[in-house]
């Protein structure tokens, strides 16, 4: 488990580094090999006005084809409302959300280049995974949404109006490490969310955190 991380909420054996707030599921020198080429590559089509599917095409090395991520390393952005989508990409130029790479990435877009992208992945559908998941807990996990989250995270975190980010379907890994941050201080909460946060146990966030992952 991560220094840091809240007990209960990650297993022990998770061997994914972290990402974009979330988590990178290569080792280093893929990672680098990986987004060296994609990037770099990708950057050329971008400075040359390329178009808003070739330039969203530089993310899918980590976040797959139209955003549809294929592995639990880093989220899903297909159907990521473009406000969201820009704040993250804001959050990331300025350093006040944790990342191993997507800072550096982030640097490389113009405000415009982000906006296009930002479009591209809002016209997507919401993509959600077949995400393993504890059934047992995403059924105790209803209750705390309910309770706790649905109010910003309408129909099951589904809905990409609700300018908070796509949680249903998301890979659990990824939903648990940036829970982690939120806990640790290492990453803002809004503070509506920190609110509600701040009343469940790690049981509860964790049961909530299945609901998420089971939504189809």
């Amino acid at each position: 488990t991560r220094p840091g991380s809240p007990p209960g909420l990650i297993t022990k054996n998770l061997s994914i580094q972290r990402e974009t707030g979330g988590t990178m599921g290569c080792n280093k020198k893929a990672l680098v090999a990986l987004i060296g080429s994609v990037f770099m590559a990708g950057a050329t089509q971008v400075l040359a006005g390329s178009s808003a599917s070739m330039m969203a095409n530089t993310c899918a090395g980590c976040h797959g084809t139209n955003g549809q991520s294929a592995g639990p390393a880093s989220p899903n952005l297909a159907g990521m409302s473009e406000s969201y989508f820009n704040d993250s990409m804001k959050a990331f130029k300025e350093g006040t959300r944790p990342a191993t790479i997507m800072d550096r990435i982030a640097k490389g877009y113009s405000d415009e280049q982000i906006e296009t992208m930002a479009g591209f992945f809002a016209g997507q559908p919401v993509y959600k995974a077949m995400v393993p998941h504890d059934a047992a807990k995403a059924k105790a996990g209803a209750e705390t949404y309910d309770k706790s989250c649905a109010k910003c995270h309408d129909e099951g975190g589904s809905l990409p109006g609700d300018d908070a980010g796509i949680l249903a379907g998301q890979w659990l890994p990824w939903m648990q490490y940036s829970m982690a941050d939120f806990k640790a201080g290492n990453r803002e909460m809004p503070k509506k969310m920190a609110k509600q946060v701040e009343k469940l146990s790690d049981a509860e966030i964790d049961a909530v955190l299945n609901y998420f992952a089971s939504q189809k």
